[in-house]
């Protein structure tokens, strides 16, 4: 077999971002299998990622930006001994492209993986990322050079692969799921009222403003019916008059935490930028066999169908209906969440996403010399 070599540019460490984790990275044995010999490269080393998301800790982030461009150097220095680039979101987290135009001159073949609608500046993005490192991080107008450059864009979302695809002078983009690795992500093993039933919500700081729009309808909730909220995450959380439980998140205990809900909740902003987001949330509830309560908005309709596989909403009100609903029926519970579990292992299985990938790989690799 004759070997290929890939430079994977990603900005964050390997196997601590749900993004590159539950996307690409988990298809490196498999790409290693097929011939390629993979080398990866992140902006961030584990140190910056450490303490990237706390407040202050000021000198040692911009030292830990200058640790990632000392890196970048030796990367564009050495991206001809390689046949592919691959490329998750950017170069380096500077404002101009001028990186990411030294890397498209000097590879031989690039694809551009790009997740959320990060092309487009909003505001409310800027409310997310307060943090002005990971506002560089997110910056659009390179991304829109490496979406038009790239050989091949890959996409997290059907509605963000529409717009790659009238950016890309190459026309290639393909979307392509989160997926999930089903032998570990299993069921739970029953579905009764015997304990206290566990609504849960897994995430980062990022997303917690999104956690944040359910405080009233937990509210409501809790003067209806007898449960527990446990967030899974990575900062403080609190809300006065709810039992609650915060875990912090750890990959060792990833699939068991998951385990304990009863009902996993993604809700979402009514807005465009929810429409490059590929419901990752949603299929990991999916997988563990549990009902995914969901704003109905850009992918979710596409992975759950109302009352069969999971509850699509969108008031306040419905919300707290679809909550009671669930908490007051085990056997509901049950009906949806091993639909769900079946609808995770056909669509968003390694074997079946892994094949998507194969096509891509292969597709660059004859197509461009």
């Amino acid at each position: 077999m004759i070997k290929k070599r890939m430079l994977v540019l990603c900005p964050f460490p390997q196997k601590v971002a749900a993004g590159q984790r539950l996307k690409y990275e988990q298809y490196f044995e498999r790409w290693r299998a097929n011939g390629w010999e993979i080398d990866v490269s992140s902006f961030m080393d584990k140190k910056m990622w450490s303490i990237v998301y706390q407040k202050g800790h000021f000198l040692s982030k911009i030292m830990g930006v200058f640790r990632g461009h000392l890196r970048r150097l030796y990367d564009l220095y050495r991206i001809p001994n390689y046949d592919l680039i691959y490329i998750f979101m950017y170069v380096t987290p500077l404002l101009t492209s001028t990186t990411e135009r030294v890397a498209r001159a000097q590879a031989k073949r690039l694809i551009y993986d790009i997740e959320d609608n990060i092309h487009v500046q909003q505001n409310s993005h800027s409310q997310i990322n307060p943090n002005p490192i990971v506002k560089f991080l997110k910056w659009p107008g390179k991304v829109k050079y490496l979406i038009r450059a790239a050989d091949h864009v890959i996409t997290s979302s059907p509605f963000l692969n529409i717009d790659c695809k009238r950016i890309t002078n190459t026309g290639y983009c393909s979307y392509v799921t989160s997926s999930l690795d089903i032998e570990r992500y299993k069921p739970k093993s029953e579905y009764s009222n015997d304990n206290k039933v566990i609504i849960g919500w897994t995430g980062t700081h990022s997303s917690k403003e999104y956690l944040d729009q359910l405080t009233n309808v937990f509210l409501r909730l809790a003067e209806r019916v007898s449960f527990k909220l446990r967030v899974i995450g990575n900062f403080k959380y609190d809300l006065p008059g709810i039992d609650l439980e915060v875990v912090e998140w750890s990959i060792d205990r990833e699939i068991s935490d998951l385990q304990s809900f009863d009902i996993g909740v993604y809700p979402l902003p009514l807005d465009k930028w929810v429409h490059g987001k590929s419901g990752l949330k949603a299929i990991q509830y999916m997988a563990i066999g549990l009902p995914c309560v969901a704003t109905e908005v850009g992918t979710t309709p596409m992975l759950i169908t109302d009352n069969v596989n999971g509850k699509l909403v969108k008031t306040e009100d419905e919300w707290v209906d679809a909550l009671e609903k669930l908490v007051r029926e085990p056997e509901s519970r049950r009906r949806m969440g091993e639909q769900a579990r079946r609808d995770a292992v056909s669509n968003y299985s390694l074997d079946t996403i892994g094949d998507i990938y194969d096509k891509i790989l292969e597709s660059v690799m004859n197509r461009v010399k």
